[in-house]
């Protein structure tokens, strides 16, 4: 089984949320290389899988508020990582998930 395969296989409970954060770049406009410790890492991610939502107190499932595919904005600390191959993703709940960002 592929990585990525491996990957569709995992859904996310209740209203928590699969993210990939975003690589931050490598080299400057010009084509310096930036050394692995100076780059800064990215509060922005790409979803790759949802959860169908929390049930609030009268037992209504509330849905997530982002879809798969979606660029969103993630506080700086938080999320639970979990590790497929060589790739590292992680699991927010909806209401951690500062915004959304418009393409």
């Amino acid at each position: 089984m592929s990585v990525s395969g491996a990957v569709k296989r995992i859904i996310p409970l209740f209203d928590r949320v699969l993210v990939q954060r975003v690589k931050a770049a490598e080299r400057t406009a010009s084509g310096l290389y930036i050394p692995e410790k100076s780059q800064e890492t990215l509060n922005e991610a790409v979803v790759v899988a949802v959860g169908p939502g929390a049930p609030d107190k009268d037992g209504v499932v509330r849905p997530v508020a982002v879809k798969e595919g979606e660029r969103i904005l993630l506080p700086p600390y938080g999320g639970n990582s979990v590790k497929v191959g060589d790739q590292e993703y992680f699991l927010y709940r909806d209401s951690e998930i500062l915004a959304k960002l418009s393409e």
